[in-house]
């Protein structure tokens, strides 16, 4: 028997279509981008629209996946790494410009 209590047996990591991680992940994604869209003139130059441009790339690599991976578990739990890595990338990217602005101010 399963244990209901552990991550990897919530619904939305076992029997879900995947589509609520497109509407999520669309929602953080166009966040992400309209925060790193008010640092794309501050130092270090280009890092924000760096930042910008991957998390629309792995936004666009969710909705690849959600169309083209079969096997519903792999597919969610790709869909979940790629909404995290969404996270981590703006989140570095936020911190080293704030970094680097504290540094130089």
């Amino acid at each position: 028997m399963q244990d209901p209590t552990r991550v990897t047996n919530q619904r939305a990591l076992s029997t879900s279509s995947g589509s609520i991680w497109l509407v999520v992940g669309g929602i953080f994604a166009a966040i992400c981008v309209a925060v790193l869209a008010t640092l794309l003139w501050r130092s270090p130059p280009g890092l924000a629209l760096a930042g910008a441009i991957a998390v629309a790339v792995l936004y666009a690599a969710m909705v690849v996946v959600k169309l083209t991976v079969r096997r519903d578990r792999l597919r969610l739990g790709v869909l979940a790494s790629l909404m995290g890595a969404i996270a981590v990338v703006a989140l570095a990217c936020v911190v080293t410009v704030a970094t680097v602005e504290w540094n130089l101010g």
